[in-house]
Protein backbone atom coordinates (compact mmCIF):
# COMPACT_ATOMS: atom_id res chain seq x y z
CA UNK A 1 0.00 0.00 0.00
CA UNK A 2 1.50 3.37 -1.00
CA UNK A 3 2.12 5.63 1.94
CA UNK A 4 -0.26 8.41 1.16
CA UNK A 5 -2.67 5.74 0.87
CA UNK A 6 -2.00 4.56 4.24
CA UNK A 7 -2.11 7.89 6.03
CA UNK A 8 -5.29 8.79 4.30
CA UNK A 9 -6.94 5.80 5.36
CA UNK A 10 -5.43 6.24 9.14
CA UNK A 11 -6.44 9.73 9.64
CA UNK A 12 -10.47 8.59 7.76
CA UNK A 13 -9.96 6.46 11.12
CA UNK A 14 -8.82 8.47 13.26
CA UNK A 15 -11.45 11.48 11.72
CA UNK A 16 -14.39 8.31 12.37
CA UNK A 17 -13.25 8.04 16.02
CA UNK A 18 -13.23 11.33 17.16
CA UNK A 19 -16.51 12.33 15.58
CA UNK A 20 -17.84 9.05 17.48
CA UNK A 21 -16.55 10.82 20.61
CA UNK A 22 -17.97 14.00 20.24
CA UNK A 23 -20.80 13.36 22.68
CA UNK A 24 -19.13 10.88 24.74
CA UNK A 25 -18.60 11.05 28.56
CA UNK A 26 -15.89 13.44 29.43
CA UNK A 27 -14.64 11.39 32.27
CA UNK A 28 -13.96 8.25 29.93
CA UNK A 29 -12.62 9.65 26.87
CA UNK A 30 -10.12 11.98 26.13
CA UNK A 31 -11.38 13.27 22.89
CA UNK A 32 -14.55 14.12 24.96
CA UNK A 33 -12.72 15.89 27.06
CA UNK A 34 -11.26 18.19 25.36
CA UNK A 35 -14.40 18.65 23.35
CA UNK A 36 -15.70 19.54 26.42
CA UNK A 37 -13.14 22.01 27.81
CA UNK A 38 -13.84 24.08 24.07
CA UNK A 39 -11.86 25.25 21.05
CA UNK A 40 -9.46 27.57 22.63
CA UNK A 41 -8.20 24.97 24.98
CA UNK A 42 -8.34 22.42 22.31
CA UNK A 43 -5.97 25.47 20.21
CA UNK A 44 -4.05 25.32 22.96
CA UNK A 45 -3.12 21.80 22.98
CA UNK A 46 -2.65 22.21 19.31
CA UNK A 47 -0.20 24.54 19.73
CA UNK A 48 1.47 23.00 22.67
CA UNK A 49 2.04 20.01 20.26
CA UNK A 50 3.45 21.92 17.57
CA UNK A 51 5.78 23.25 19.88
CA UNK A 52 6.87 19.70 21.31
CA UNK A 53 7.15 18.75 17.11
CA UNK A 54 9.40 21.34 16.28
CA UNK A 55 11.46 20.37 19.42
CA UNK A 56 11.51 17.40 17.95
CA UNK A 57 12.28 18.20 14.52
CA UNK A 58 15.55 19.44 16.11
CA UNK A 59 16.29 16.73 17.47
CA UNK A 60 17.88 13.08 15.93
CA UNK A 61 15.28 11.02 17.40
CA UNK A 62 13.07 9.97 14.11
CA UNK A 63 10.99 8.30 16.50
CA UNK A 64 9.90 11.32 19.31
CA UNK A 65 8.87 12.66 15.79
CA UNK A 66 6.96 10.84 14.48
CA UNK A 67 5.00 10.54 17.71
CA UNK A 68 4.92 14.08 17.84
CA UNK A 69 3.57 14.13 14.41
CA UNK A 70 0.71 11.63 15.20
CA UNK A 71 -0.11 14.10 18.30
CA UNK A 72 -0.25 16.86 16.21
CA UNK A 73 -2.20 15.65 13.62
CA UNK A 74 -4.40 14.43 16.18
CA UNK A 75 -5.30 17.65 17.54
CA UNK A 76 -5.38 19.22 14.63
CA UNK A 77 -7.69 17.07 13.26
CA UNK A 78 -10.18 17.54 17.11
CA UNK A 79 -9.71 21.26 16.73
CA UNK A 80 -11.40 21.18 13.32
CA UNK A 81 -14.44 18.88 14.41
CA UNK A 82 -14.77 21.40 17.04
CA UNK A 83 -15.13 24.20 14.44
CA UNK A 84 -17.37 22.05 11.94
CA UNK A 85 -14.38 21.75 9.49
CA UNK A 86 -14.08 18.13 8.05
CA UNK A 87 -11.08 16.94 6.36
CA UNK A 88 -12.78 17.14 3.32
CA UNK A 89 -13.02 21.02 3.39
CA UNK A 90 -9.39 21.05 3.76
CA UNK A 91 -9.13 18.96 1.10
CA UNK A 92 -11.06 21.01 -1.25
CA UNK A 93 -9.10 24.02 0.10
CA UNK A 94 -5.72 21.86 -1.19
CA UNK A 95 -7.13 21.07 -4.24
CA UNK A 96 -8.09 24.67 -5.11
CA UNK A 97 -4.26 25.43 -4.56
CA UNK A 98 -2.34 22.54 -6.41
CA UNK A 99 -0.38 23.97 -9.49
CA UNK A 100 -0.29 27.35 -7.70
CA UNK A 101 3.08 28.95 -6.74
CA UNK A 102 3.25 28.90 -3.21
CA UNK A 103 4.36 32.72 -3.42
CA UNK A 104 1.74 33.22 -6.05
CA UNK A 105 -1.08 31.85 -3.57
CA UNK A 106 0.47 33.73 -0.65
CA UNK A 107 -0.78 37.11 -2.32
CA UNK A 108 -3.89 35.93 -3.04
CA UNK A 109 -4.77 35.72 0.28
CA UNK A 110 -6.36 38.38 2.82
CA UNK A 111 -5.12 38.13 5.84
CA UNK A 112 -1.25 38.20 5.03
Amino acid sequence: MAAKEELGRALDRLWKVIESRRGADPQSSYTARLFSRGRAKIAQKLGEEAVETVIEGIGNDPRALVGESADLLYHLLVLWASAGISPADVATELTRREGTSGLAEKRTRTNL
